[in-house]
């Protein structure tokens, strides 16, 4: 059976959910299609479940924060299945919610896997086609393949997030985002963590001063961190998993009941039969103009994780991509994504954010600037909960007094991180944040001290 749209739409997550509410709201008939439940995976996978069971965690370490401060925890502990049920209690309705919501726009609602057959034409798995004017590819990223011995023995984060009991012993390969933070959460919950990683420094998008802090911090609560090391395979054993390395020439073993996939992402587009179609494509993604538009197919967007664009691969930039190419769609090439004064945060515990450049990009740009540096740790906002970890470090331009960059590390920094965006985004100076009132005591009654 051929069925014919104006737009369909390849992927249900944040990207491709935001084109096709905009399309279909503008009169356009259209069809989504995914092989997985719908709402991607910052909803279901990744982002939203992570930051729920980071909660329990959150409040283990807050209570042995304040140990001998006026808390006594009386053996405070998370209990996982329930932490897990309460995360299901979100990630189950969203796939219904989602759909729904697409419903009631008018667009038809697909499940199962899809590849081009030409360059205006998908076949569903099942034989129907689909033929379209626009198409939006919008199928996010997956776990980068690793093909060393024993690698099919890995979980990803998907599967790290329905584990229904928590191993003691846990063993993340790469030193990512997926790591830390699951590293984080899991060592508060009780199991033994080690990261092995082959770079020199973990987290590289992020300030290597304040990377460093939460390196110590991570140890400090008993996460073993391996630099330089390379995976060589991974074993089964009657008690667990056998892990061996090769760090600076040398074998080492590590026995685990868990081997956890943090070794970076790739855009999942390999089963879309992309060449059928005509449409250029590389490791980053579908090769996409400024505008989103396939730089080979003009029939073909892209968005999100599944486009090789200037974004970092985050659910707010995946949101307004799919939100331009719907534009560009219905309007014609009249807009462009703005990726100024976008955020980023390990939701480790403290957090570690960022937004804007690096010391090091600044300077590569010829950018004079001074970075003010400022150890947080003992102001009264962390005294008050008992950490220590917290630093700042703000990047001024000394042409403009634009804030160019600020990395910090510290509780509830990941709200705080927006005034700064904002900053950036609006080309504020430090004056007009100096100039801002706050409620106090707060987090963001701190801003303009850290200027």
């Amino acid at each position: 059976m051929m069925i014919e749209k104006d737009l369909v739409v390849v992927g249900v997550g944040m990207a491709g959910n935001a084109a096709a509410n905009k399309c279909a709201s503008a009169g356009w008939s259209v069809a989504v299609i995914d092989e997985l439940p719908y709402g991607g995976t910052c909803a279901l996978r990744g982002c939203d479940p992570k930051k729920i069971l980071r909660r329990g965690a959150e409040i283990v370490d807050a209570a042995r924060l304040m140990r001998g401060k006026g808390v006594d925890e009386n053996g405070l502990a998370i209990n996982w299945p329930d932490l897990m049920a309460h995360k299901r209690a979100f990630t189950d309705k969203m796939p219904e919610r989602i759909e729904s919501g697409l419903d009631k726009n008018g667009t038809q609602t697909l499940n199962g896997a899809a590849r081009f057959v030409n360059d205006n034409t998908i076949e569903l798995e099942g034989g129907d086609r689909l033929q379209a004017k626009k198409f939006l590819i919008a199928t996010g990223a997956k776990p980068r393949l690793v093909e060393e011995p024993g690698a099919e023995y890995l979980i990803d984060s998907t599967g790290f997030l329905e584990l229904e009991n928590l191993p003691r012993r846990i063993l993340f390969v790469g030193g990512g985002y997926v790591s830390f933070e699951f590293a984080h959460i899991a060592r508060r919950a009780g199991s033994e963590v080690i990261i092995i990683d082959r770079g020199q420094r973990q987290l590289e998008q992020f300030d290597p001063d304040l990377v460093d802090l939460l390196a110590a911090r991570s140890r400090e609560i008993g996460i073993e961190i391996v630099n330089e090391t390379e995976l060589i395979a991974i074993e089964k054993t009657a008690n667990g998993f056998e892990v061996s390395a090769r760090r600076k020439g040398e074998k080492q073993h590590w026995s685990a009941d868990l081997v956890v996939h943090g070794a970076g992402r790739s855009p999942a587009i390999d089963d879309l039969d992309l060449d059928a179609a005509g449409i250029e494509y590389g490791a980053k993604g579908v090769v996409v103009s400024e505008h989103l538009q396939s730089v080979t197919n003009e029939n073909v967007y892209a968005a999100g994780d599944a486009a090789a664009t200037p974004g970092a691969p985050l659910t707010p930039v995946a949101v307004f991509e799919g939100k331009v190419a719907a534009s560009n769609m219905l309007k014609g090439n009249n807009a462009t994504p703005d990726y100024r004064g976008v955020p980023s945060a390990v939701f480790t515990i403290p957090e570690l954010v960022r937004v804007g450049m690096l010391e090091s990009e600044a300077k590569d740009r010829g950018r004079d600037f001074r970075a003010v540096f400022t150890d947080t740790g003992k102001w009264y906002s962390n005294f008050r909960i008992g950490e220590s970890c917290a630093a700042t470090k703000i990047l001024i331009d000394n042409d403009t007094d634009q804030i160019i960059g600020a990395h910090m590390i510290g509780p509830e920094y990941a709200e705080l991180v927006n005034y700064f965006g904002l900053a950036i985004r609006l080309g504020l100076k430090t004056q007009d944040l100096k100039q801002m009132v706050s409620a106090y005591p707060s987090v963001s009654s701190d801003l303009g001290s850290m200027l």
